[in-house]
């Protein structure tokens, strides 16, 4: 197969945008690919977590697709076009770089991230430590976004003075939940679940543990444990519905204990 570049797939995407083109692809806007940007993006995680270098590639792919996609759209339109968005890319890593491209001294991580920030305040005029945080995108993934804004506060100093607080908190928050949810005040008892996973969020975040990541790992690994159940189960010509929770419990524990081994 001949050598191809972003050239042959701007040349691809003018195609099945242009008037013989894809009736799928021609019916496309940019809220209809919106789930599809999210899909891919989620795609190319899932690949690097199964370190598939073959299904990366074709990931990887995909998203730049999207990128593409949108790109042509806005070109359609007249608003701007794919090279627009890598000269505005190009020209953002040059700036947000001072020590590489520039004069400017940075020896640690902390140091980059410190210019990165104080940088990007001035790009975005953001003159306050809350309006930095109201930037954070409200259509990120909940933990993730607490985690944002928490890492936000701490630049300032807002933050705990070690971990062992901040679990104190998490016991504080529920307390108080215990305190409301027999209550029939659904709103209060939102809150104050909210606050407790808010909290849970600091205390992953000083332990230097992204929570999003680890909820996905606690999520797998109880999909697994209770694929256990099910099998064992089976293979005892037993259906969980006819099972009590205790038989269920001494099937969780011992594949559980299998783990371990």
């Amino acid at each position: 197969m001949a050598k191809t570049d972003i050239s042959d797939l701007l040349e691809i995407m003018a195609k099945l945008r242009g008037e013989n083109g894809c009736p799928w692809d021609k019916a496309q806007t940019t809220e209809s690919l919106k789930p599809f940007l999210l899909e891919e993006a989620y795609e190319v995680i899932d690949a690097i977590e199964r370190n598939d270098q073959k299904d990366l590639v074709e990931e990887l792919g995909d998203l730049l697709l999207q990128v593409v996609f949108h790109s042509r759209l806005a070109e359609e339109r007249g608003d701007f076009d794919f090279y627009d968005v890598v000269s505005g890319i190009c020209q953002k890593m040059i700036h947000r770089h001072p020590h590489i491209f520039g004069e400017v001294k940075a020896e640690t991580t902390g140091e980059v991230l410190k210019n990165w920030e104080e940088i990007k305040r001035e790009e975005k005029d953001i003159k306050t430590q809350s309006q930095s945080m109201a930037k954070v995108p409200k259509i990120m993934p909940a933990l993730m976004r607490a985690y944002k804004v928490q890492e936000k506060a701490a630049r300032v100093g807002f933050d705990w003075d070690d971990v062992e607080d901040a679990m104190n908190k998490v016991t504080e928050e529920l307390c108080e939940l215990r305190e409301v949810y027999k209550g029939s005040d659904r709103d209060k008892i939102r809150e104050e679940m909210g606050d407790l996973l808010f909290a849970a969020v600091n205390v992953a975040r000083l332990l230097e543990i992204d929570a999003e990541l680890a909820l996905k790992d606690a999520t797998s690994k109880f999909i697994r444990r209770f694929s256990f159940v099910e099998q064992a189960a089976a293979e005892n010509d037993k259906h969980l519905q006819e099972m009590t929770l205790e038989e269920m419990d001494e099937l969780w524990e011992q594949g559980k204990s299998n783990e371990k081994k």
